[in-house]
């Protein structure tokens, strides 16, 4: 997703490299007429944490706190070739990740796992086709038996139309061998909508036939705003069903339950842009009349105030008790 303060700041989004029309504007019928996948509960707002940075909580004792039952843990990178480690370095079993992940499962919880961000290698680049990319995806679902998959496409990998085109077929592949997976697809967002570069993302997956569960936006760091931050992820939720709707020829009702947003607690990347716990509750209404497909942020490491030493990567820099944001979001239900 993301990178926060230092460590992945979400520049602005890249200029689109278009497409072939004929790939763009070609949407699937029979995408259209799937319905969006019903989630187990509590997936939809599974909070990222970044268990390799960010003095990250432990997130039994966020389950305890919160009530909150799901984290998307965040990143897969590249090993430097096809291959998927935890930040590119740390192995997918018999490290601490492994051992994370089995302390949520056992105190009744699950995880999404998040492939990509800001920073490191991307698999989607390392990866020369789209059948190697789906079997390094296979390789994360297989070792943790996941029920849901998050590509956090950014920076290069969301730049490239080769690229694009590769994650998206590549994310066919994983649907048709993992029936019943839960997938989504986050990229940033202007005010207004995906660019033209997420547009193009979007048409990709129709043309390919991509039942994808949730297109998922950011909607921060936007180098200027009108109104609240809470009004400015409405724009920008309401840009990306048009996006959806359009593309796959959905109702609007199918189109909001295809969409989902992922937002940041506090202060964003950019001086001067707050979201605040009000403006999560304007999405969390906005969420709640629409059944969108998930509603979470980054990061859970952030969702506490700072103290002496401490910086944005571990915190929000508004005043806060601790889990305010996570406690807004564990209330939607789907």
């Amino acid at each position: 997703m993301r990178k926060t303060i230092g460590v992945r700041l979400t520049a602005p989004l890249l200029a689109a490299t278009l497409g072939p029309a004929a790939l763009l504007l070609a949407p699937v019928a029979s995408a259209a007429a799937d319905p969006a996948v019903a989630a187990a509960p509590g997936m939809a707002v599974a909070p990222y944490e970044y268990l390799g940075w960010g003095n990250p909580q432990k997130p039994t004792d966020v389950m305890k706190a919160t009530g909150v039952k799901w984290f998307t843990l965040a990143f897969i990178l590249s090993d430097g070739g096809c291959n998927p480690k935890w930040d590119g370095s740390r192995p997918l079993t018999g490290g601490s990740d492994e051992t994370a992940i089995k302390s949520i499962r056992a105190a009744g919880g699950d995880v999404v796992v998040s492939v990509g961000g800001w920073s490191g290698n991307k698999l989607g680049e390392k990866c020369s086709s789209a059948g190697a990319l789906a079997g390094a995806y296979q390789k994360v679902i297989d070792a943790y038996k996941l029920k849901a998959f998050d590509i956090d496409i950014e920076d290069t990998e969301f730049s490239n139309a080769t690229v694009r085109q590769r994650v998206v077929d590549a994310l066919k592949i994983v649907k048709t061998k993992n029936p019943g997976i839960v997938t989504y697809i986050t990229m940033g967002t202007t005010p207004t909508g995906p660019d033209a570069t997420g547009k193009d993302l979007i048409k990709r997956g129709a043309a390919a036939g991509l039942a994808n569960d949730g297109w998922v936006v950011m909607p921060f760091d936007f180098g200027g705003h009108s109104g609240t931050m809470g009004q400015a992820s409405v724009g920008a939720l309401e840009g990306l069903k048009a996006a959806v709707k359009s593309a796959y020829g959905y109702s609007d009702d199918a189109a909001y339950r295809h969409i989902g947003v992922s937002s940041m607690n506090g202060k964003t990347d950019e001086a001067g842009e707050t979201v605040t716990t009000a403006d999560f509750r304007t999405l969390l209404g906005y969420a709640q009349q629409h059944h969108l497909s998930r509603f979470t942020f980054w990061a859970v490491n952030r969702d506490r105030a700072c103290g002496s030493g401490t910086d944005a990567d571990a915190c929000s820099g508004v005043s806060q008790s601790p889990y305010d944001f996570t406690k807004i979001i564990v209330q939607y239900q789907g």
